[in-house]
């Protein structure tokens, strides 16, 4: 029996990686969509004004803001 030839070791090679790779693929769309997530992460939470004063990081208001800091 001979032996398979470089060129057919190689590809079967990369089909072999782009399989797992596709599989991977899947699997982490799979696992968002269980979470309800999409990959553009539109749900991701926004820490609001007394989450950063809670963390001593609020910037102080300018007197021609018109946004309520309480």
């Amino acid at each position: 029996m001979a032996s398979k030839r470089p060129s057919v070791l190689k590809r079967e090679r990369e089909k072999k990686q782009a399989d797992r790779a596709a599989q991977k693929r899947e699997e982490r769309a799979r696992r968002e969509a269980a979470r309800g997530e999409t990959s553009d992460n539109a749900g991701a939470p926004v820490a609001t004004y007394d989450d950063l004063e809670s963390y001593g990081i609020a910037r102080p208001m300018h007197d021609d803001d018109d946004r309520d800091t309480r």
